[in-house]
């Protein structure tokens, strides 16, 4: 029987730099034939476009088949309906495959993923070598989607009524516990200080020894990501879950998205302070897209956690496609009118 093919689960909050530690091991990838199953939370295909744009990946032919958008609903929540059959077609091509990443949503949990590489078929022929998780430090620092814990412990203390954890408090725990190795992303944008309190903090909710390596913009060496040979579908009795009772589980169904499509060009420093005037205004927790800028020849890039924005230029815009606006909004319960018109107004 041929070698098992190894997979790497990277997981993550909601902008940690997933797609980006992915792109990076793309256009390096030292000879490796690498596939990508891309999970994305909304309609809009943002993050397999930019997996598209990476200048490794052809944008047609066969090898564009190696990017697999996934865009109805959580991977590990739909692995029946089609994380199954994608699996099946990769395996048919596994003597063309070195290796396969799958980035999940920002709200998946990694373990029900796993847990499909024990199906028979899927495990007679591929491993999950590893699960990486990427943490954004400077979000975490300033509690974006994380509250204090110690804060929360003290309280459980002083009142066993209370409720335990907050869903995105238990969605960060739950994809530290998994991990075989926790990438501290964006540390040049805390001091050495901040950086020492959330590495201390991650250390807290590992139940395990588990490496933390610290980045400044998902720049890794492939050595460093790959080659684990964790076998973790063997190994989930060391990797607890606030879930691990349930036979199912569900996200909170407030946390939705919300998808602009605007035939129309933008000044990206005045959308971008638009941007930031809606976060501050409504429970964003994630924008993301491709923005259309007057008399520019490529695409602008647009990534927002929070009130904190990334932009940069992919690649020159095609003749044949239309230069569009495209942003998914990421949040809880949003208000996706008056989205849309703050920025028509612009």
């Amino acid at each position: 029987m041929a070698t098992k093919i190894p997979v790497t689960v990277i997981t993550g909050f909601l902008g940690s730099g997933k797609t980006s530690l992915i792109r990076h091991l793309l256009q390096n990838n030292q000879g490796r034939r690498i596939a990508v199953i891309v999970n994305e939370f909304g309609e809009l295909g943002i993050d397999g476009e930019l997996l598209k744009s990476c200048q490794v990946c052809p944008e047609d032919g066969e090898a564009d088949n190696n990017i697999y958008e996934l865009t109805n609903g959580c991977l590990c929540c739909t692995v029946q309906e089609e994380f199954y059959p994608m699996m099946q077609e990769l395996i048919k091509r596994r003597d063309n495959i070195d290796c396969i990443l799958i980035e999940t949503s920002g709200l998946a949990l990694p373990k029900p993923l796993v847990k499909a590489f024990r199906w028979q078929e899927i495990r007679n022929a591929a491993t999950v070598d590893a699960v990486i998780t990427v943490v954004d430090c400077a979000a975490v620092a300033a509690g974006t989607f994380a509250s204090d814990l110690e804060a929360i412990a003290a309280q459980r203390q002083a009142d066993d009524s209370l409720e335990h954890e907050t869903p995105l408090q238990e969605l960060f725990e739950d994809q530290l516990a998994c991990a075989d190795l926790v990438v501290l992303n964006k540390i040049d944008l805390v001091d050495a200080q901040t950086k020492a309190r959330v590495e201390e903090l991650i250390k807290q909710e590992l139940p395990r020894v588990v490496k933390i390596v610290e980045s400044d913009g998902s720049q890794l060496d492939a050595s460093i990501l790959l080659g684990f040979q964790a076998a973790v579908e063997d190994n989930l009795d060391s990797r607890p879950s606030h879930h691990d009772t349930e036979e199912d589980h569900n996200h909170d169904e407030e946390i939705t998205s919300a998808n602009l499509i605007l035939d129309r060009t933008f000044d990206p420093e005045k959308l971008q302070q638009q941007l930031e005037k809606l976060a501050q205004e409504q429970e964003i927790y994630r924008i993301k897209g491709f923005v259309a800028v007057p008399n520019k020849s490529m695409r602008l890039v647009m990534q927002g956690v929070g009130t904190r924005f990334d932009k940069f230029y992919d690649r020159p815009w095609k003749p044949e496609e239309a230069r569009q606006t495209r942003l998914v909004f990421i949040g809880r319960d949003l208000k996706s009118s008056e989205i849309e018109s703050q920025l028509v107004a612009l």
